[in-house]
C-alpha cells in the first residue's frame, strides 16, 4: 500500500528550517560557551542539571536517560566517564538487581554550580532577551503540547 506524503508547505518549511536553525545555532553557542569558560561539555552539564534538579542529587540511571533522550549504551559510557573524573558515582538499586542509581559528588555539584551562572547568563543573553513574555510564553505552549505528544509514543 503507497502512503502519500504530506509535503510541507512553504510556510511550513520555513517555520520548521527556521526552528531546527535556531535550536542548532542555540545549542552549539552554549555548547561552545560552557566548554570554552567552565570547561564543561554540554553532555556532562545536562547529567549533572538532571542530578541537581532532585534534593538527594541521585536519580535512576534508566530516568535519566529517558530524559535526555539518549540510547542505554550511550549513557552507560558517557557516566564511565564522568565517574573516572569524580563527577558522579553509581550505585546499585537494592530494590531492583537490575537498576542503578547515578549520584552526583561534590565535585560534580562544584563543576554544575561554577558554570551554571554563566550558562544562565548567555540562556538570557541569547534567547530570552529576544522574545517578548507573550511569545514565550507561547513558546512554552507549543514546546509543552509536542512533549506531550512525544511521551505518548515514546520511540
Amino acid at each position: 500500500m503507497e502512503q502519500t506524503v504530506r509535503w510541507l508547505t512553504p510556510e511550513e518549511q520555513l517555520a520548521w528550517r527556521s526552528f531546527v536553525r535556531m535550536h542548532e545555532r542555540l545549542m552549539g553557542r552554549l555548547s561552545r560557551l560552557l566548554q570554552t569558560e567552565s570547561n564543561v561539555s554540554r553532555a556532562d552539564y545536562a547529567v549533572l542539571v538532571e542530578l541537581t534538579d532532585v534534593p538527594d542529587g541521585r536519580r535512576r540511571f534508566l530516568d535519566i536517560a529517558r530524559a535526555l533522550e539518549w540510547e542505554k549504551s550511550r549513557m552507560s559510557h558517557h557516566i564511565a566517564r564522568m565517574m573516572k573524573r569524580g563527577l558522579v558515582v553509581r550505585e546499585e538499586c537494592p530494590e531492583d538487581g537490575r537498576g542503578a542509581f547515578v549520584v552526583i559528588t561534590d565535585e560534580g555539584r562544584a563543576m554544575v554550580e561554577a558554570a551554571a551562572p554563566r550558562h544562565v547568563e548567555a540562556v538570557r543573553e541569547l534567547f530570552l532577551d529576544n522574545v517578548t513574555p507573550a511569545e514565550l510564553r507561547l513558546l512554552a505552549r507549543i514546546s509543552e503540547r509536542v512533549v506531550e505528544k512525544l511521551d505518548e509514543e515514546p520511540s
